[in-house]
Order: structure tokens, then sequence, then C-alpha cells
């Protein structure tokens, strides 16, 4: 009984809908329609009657009679029917009077061979789909409708008659009813190919129909827009989403998994649908065969979307069903848990459970070897790494069969290796060549340079950290680790809190760009505290604040530089002014007292410019991709320093002096 739950039949689930309406009944083929069953001897009459009659003297009529008659023999009598050739002989008697025929005759012949599960390959298909091509302008949509759904229930691809279907469509889409767009729609998705300029027509159908749909019709319609690649606008999936949320719990689980495919493909942060998700889902999570779970695990990875409960009641059902995942569905679960850094409570055995099955399936990686890499990063966010699995990503063999891939999958590749390098210095197997990653990690900067080191926000950080710490010699932007596709702004500190230039390069370049840093005296910080003087505009507390820029500029460059007092609260005197430096100085109490200890020469602080994109929707936790950059940075020796975006982003359009203060506190605090 498990057994049969967790079997998906992907050419009879899809045609549910079919029941909810009568309509259907002249649009698609029926299975379940009651016949009566045609007696042996009665079958075999007709077979005699064929051989000892003249082809020629045969009617289209009876031709068609006979087809009907032998349809209804018993099911186990089907295979040797299409063996025999007395059979064949009345297949090629009708195949060459075809024309004779009319539409309806044929219409009734091709659901004969439906009935008799005539192999989609037999060469006198041939002769009807051209035929078919040839008659559909003299053919109703009905017609036109029910013969498509014919050629998928014999599994044969027609591109040619469905390119003609859509032209038809095409020209008369404002006459389609409700069941006739919904049928439509269907064989779109199940020809998986979309006609542009006719989606763009059945956008507005959706609106028309969208209240009246049932909501297996409502799957059905994000099905068919999913299965043939089709985006439509945001607005419409919105119109959807709203439809669903409201009607959830009236859904099957196979219409809204197949609603979540479409959200997840249209990438649309539709929250009431996500919220009212977290309620109907997790209960019936046990009743969802795998592939569904799979795909609502992987519609919440996609949509950054964490939810603890969803997450939860997936992971404690797994490990009962993980022998009916396919490679596909154990690598989704992985990268899902994975992507939102989810540790379930039943950890060890929802892990254990999948790396087994991924050694069961390790066959179908030849054929889809982007599921072995899916699965090992996921695995690898949440710092597991499985040597023999890895070892065979790895090698040459396998390398070669993702150049084979329709799928880009070296910088998954990079992601893997380097991260390996990194976390497993145990690690003995595979590795991939040096020049791969010379070839990568050339390919990621060229793309870094262009599209992230240029983002407002980095290069606004960027400007004033130069600024705030005496130049473009004490701050690089660049990828400490490219493999992890994100940018960093590096900055080194000496024992006592003093900025450390180390970015040559980068300064003999911009020597030219005139410095001014900004002095943080005493009135300057009551100021920053307390509020500006009254009377003072926001213009002089700035240039108050640029007045001693040359002179911090210098200390800055000269950390080690006599003539000031230290004092025991953190402050020097510096002449003018008082400079505050960081706790760090203090290192007894501090955090980074420890750090500094190890590290006697120097901290090197990797700050982090992070956008929305690198944490889970609505909320601050990091994506795993983000966390297995900063956990890798630790473990290289790097002090990971934040700048999230709902501190820095809002902070953007703020003065100049409040940007430099928080940069300020963001570097030189210990604590943080």
């Amino acid at each position: 009984e498990m057994e049969k739950a967790e079997m998906h039949d992907s050419k009879e689930d899809p045609r549910m809908f079919q029941k909810g309406r009568p309509e259907y009944q002249s649009l698609s083929y029926n299975k379940f329609e009651l016949i009566e069953a045609l007696p042996l001897e009665e079958g075999d009459l007709i077979l005699h009657s064929i051989t000892t009659v003249r082809k020629d003297t045969q009617s289209p009529e009876t031709i068609t009679d006979y087809f009907r008659k032998l349809s209804c023999l018993p099911v186990e009598q089907h295979a040797v029917l299409r063996s025999d050739p007395r059979f064949n002989r009345l297949c090629s008697c009708a195949v060459e009077s075809i024309q004779l025929f009319s539409t309806s005759e044929l219409i009734d012949i091709l659901k004969a061979f439906v009935r008799l599960v005539v192999p989609p390959t037999h060469p006198m298909l041939n002769a009807y789909e051209n035929e078919f091509c040839r008659r559909v302008w003299d053919m109703n949509l009905d017609q036109l409708l029910l013969v498509a759904d014919y050629w998928r229930c014999l599994d044969r691809s027609v591109p040619s008659y469905l390119s003609i279907l859509f032209s038809y469509a095409n020209m008369h889409w404002k006459d389609l009813t409700l069941p006739q767009f919904v049928q439509l729609v269907y064989i779109i998705g199940e020809g998986r190919k979309s006609p542009a300029d006719l989606m763009q027509k059945l956008e507005s159908l959706i609106l028309k129909y969208l209240d009246s749909f049932t909501p297996e019709e409502v799957g059905t319609i994000c099905l068919g827009l999913f299965k043939s690649v089709s985006g439509i606008s945001d607005h419409i999936m919105r119109k959807i989403g709203d439809r669903v949320s409201l009607q959830m719990e009236d859904m099957s689980s196979y219409a809204l998994v197949n609603v979540l495919k479409m959200l997840r493909y249209a990438r649309l942060d539709h929250l009431p649908l996500l919220r009212q998700l977290g309620k109907v889902v997790p209960p019936r999570i046990p009743m969802i065969n795998i592939q569904g779970i799979m795909h609502i695990a992987l519609t919440c990875s996609s949509l950054h979307y964490y939810d603890e409960d969803i997450l939860a009641a997936v992971a404690m059902s797994l490990p009962s069903k993980v022998t009916y995942c396919r490679s596909k569905d154990a690598a989704k679960f992985l990268w899902s848990f994975g992507c939102l850094d989810y540790e379930p409570p039943n950890e060890e055995r929802f892990y254990s459970g999948l790396i087994e099955q991924m050694h069961r399936k390790l066959h179908e990686f030849e054929k889809f070897p982007e599921h072995l890499l899916t699965g090992l990063l996921g695995l690898a966010f949440v710092q597991r790494f499985p040597a023999d699995l890895i070892d065979y990503a790895l090698s040459d063999e396998f390398v070669q069969k993702t150049r084979e891939s329709k799928y880009e999958l070296r910088k998954d590749l990079f992601t893997l290796g380097k991260s390996v390098e990194i976390e497993c210095p145990g690690y003995k197997g595979s590795r991939l060549p040096p020049q791969l990653y010379e070839e990568l990690t050339e390919m990621v900067l060229n793309f870094a340079e262009q599209e992230i080191y240029v983002r407002p926000e980095i290069v606004e950080a960027v400007s004033l950290l130069e600024s705030m710490l005496g130049g473009p010699e004490y701050v690089k932007s660049h990828m400490l680790l490219p493999h992890t596709r994100s940018s960093d702004l590096e900055v080194h500190l000496a024992m006592d809190g003093h900025p450390i230039p180390f970015n040559l390069k980068d300064a003999t370049a911009g020597k030219k760009l005139k410095v001014i840093g900004v002095n943080l005296t005493e009135d300057l910080l009551t100021r920053l505290i307390k509020g500006r003087c009254i009377g003072q505009s926001p213009a002089e507390v700035e240039n108050g604040a640029k007045a001693h820029g040359q002179e911090r500029a210098e200390e800055a460059q000269a950390p080690c530089a006599g003539g000031r007092a230290a004092f025991s609260h953190g402050a020097s005197v510096t002449g003018a002014g008082m400079k505050v430096w960081p706790k760090s100085q203090r290192f007894l109490d501090s955090p980074l007292s420890s750090v500094l200890n190890q590290q006697p020469r120097e901290v090197k602080l990797a700050i982090q410019v992070s956008n929305r994109n690198h944490y889970c929707y609505c909320s601050k936790r990091l994506l795993g991709l983000h966390s297995l950059k900063r956990r890798q940075l630790r473990q290289l020796g790097y002090v990971v320093v934040e700048l999230p975006f709902w501190e820095w982003f809002p902070l953007l359009k703020r003065t100049r002096l409040e940007k430099l203060s928080y940069l300020h506190y963001k570097v030189f605090n210990p604590a943080l």
C-alpha cells in the first residue's frame, strides 16, 4: 500500500482535473468509461472476415466499426491482438484508404488505438498524424483538443500537430470556454511547448475565469505553465496566489504542489500564501508522496522562505520514505535543508538516510551529474562532507560528465572543491586540477568586477573606509573566497587597534585621491550621542569633523608615532582633539584580545556588505552558502564583520558623518 501511495503516475495524475466537469468528456479520453466487453469468439470472427474479404471492398464505415469492436476485447487480449497478422492487415487497409474516412471516423480509430495501447512508434501512426495535420482547419476546437489528448495518451510526440492547433487557438482564443481553456493549457504543458504569442492572450483568460476555476483546475493551469516554461506576469501570479491562499484547505495536495511549482518558477514572494502553507501543509506531509514533499521543500528553499513547522514535518516523515527517493529527490532535499541552514530534530537519521540513498542512486548521477553536485553542496552548507561521494564528484571521469551536461556546473565544482580544501585538511581523495581552479577564479573575478564591486552600497563603504582609515592602502575590495561568489572588504588592524597599510597596489593607483578622514573629538562624540548643538546645522557638524581629516589620515598611516598620551579608557590625545580608539586596546577584557594574542602581529577583518539575497525571506537568518563563507573565513583566520543590509542600506541616505561613525564602530569595536 505504501509503495502504491508513493508511486507518481506522470501520465494519469495530471489528468485528474478532467473528472471535475462533464464537459471534459468531449475533450479528453476517459479510461474509466464503462464499455461492454467483446466476446473472444466475436473478435475472432471479425479478424477472420478481414482475411476473406478483399482490401479494396472494405468501406471506411466497416473498418471503423471493426476497430471500435476490437478495442473492446478484454485487456489481457490486447497484446495478442496487436501481434496478430490479421490485425496488421486491418491497420494497413485503413492507412491505404485514410483520406476516405470522415474526421469523426478517424478520431474513433485513434481512440481505439489508445484503448489497445498501440506503441507510439508504430509506423502507421505517421499517416494518421499527417492526415490530422491536413484536416486541422476543417475541425472544430473540441475535436482538435480531443485528438491532442489521444496523442498524449499514446505517449506520442506530435509537434507539427500541436503547432497548428496553437495557431488555430491563437485565432479563436476569445471563443474558448472554461473547459476548453483548461484542456488547452494542459495540452501545452504536456507538449512542453510554449507559444509566446498565444500565452500572452491566455493570460487574460486566466483573469477572466480565475474565480470560476475549481481548485484542481487552478493546479492544472499552474502545472501547464510550469511544464511549458511559460513566464506569466507577477500580477497574474499574485492573483492566483490570492485565490489559493483563501482556498488552500479545499485543494488536493497534488494541485497545491503544482501551484508551488509555478510560484517557485515565477520567484514570487506571496507571503499570505506562504504563511497559509505553514498552517495547512505540515499535517498533510505524511500522506503526500515523496516527490510532492520534495517540491514543497524546494519551493521553500528557492524562495528563501524559512518555515520551521514545514521543514520539521518534512524531516520527520522522510526517513520512512527515503528509499522511494530518486537521485533528484535526494539531492533537492539536501539542497533545500542546506540552503535554509536548517538542522532538523532528527538530524543524524535524516542525513544518514539521504546520504545512503545517494550511494544507492550513484549510477543515476552518470546521466544527471547536476544532482550529485546539488546534493553535495547542500551537505557542504551544513558542514557535512561524505568523502567517497566527494572523491567521485571531483574525479576526472565525473568532471568530464559535467562538461557534457546541458547545465553550467563548473561553478558548483569550484565551490565544492575549494570548500573541501579549506574544511577537510585530512581529505586524501580526488581534487580538481589547478588549471580549472585558475579558469574559474578568473571567470568569477571578471564577473565581480562588472557586477559586484560596482554596486552602490559597496562603492560607498570602500570610499568611506578609505577616508576613515587613511587611504586606499588600508582597505581592499575583492573576493577573499571566490568560490563563494560574494565580495569582501579587507582591513588589517595592529595589536593596538591601529589600521595597517597592506593594499599597496590600489594605493599606488589612487595616490592622487584626497584623503578626508574624520577625527572623533570629545565634542563631536557628544553631538553624535546627544544630537547636534542647538542652532547648528548638519552641514556644520560634518564640516567640523572634516577639519581634522588630514591629521587623522597622518595618524592612521603612522600608528606608532610619538606625541600621544594613552588613557586607560581607550582614548588618546592628539593635539587639537581626542582620538577615540576601540576597546581592542584593553586586552584583558576584550573578546578580541584572545585572537590578538594568538596572532600578535595583526587582526584581519573580512567586512561583509550583505544584501537581502544573502538571508532568508523577511528574516535575519543567513542562507547556507553565506553561512559556509563566514565559517570558512574564520577557519582561515579572519574576523568577520557584518554590515547587514537592514543597517547599512538605510544609512546610505543619511549624512556622511553618520555613515563614518557607523563604520568606525563596526571596525574598531572588538565585541563585533
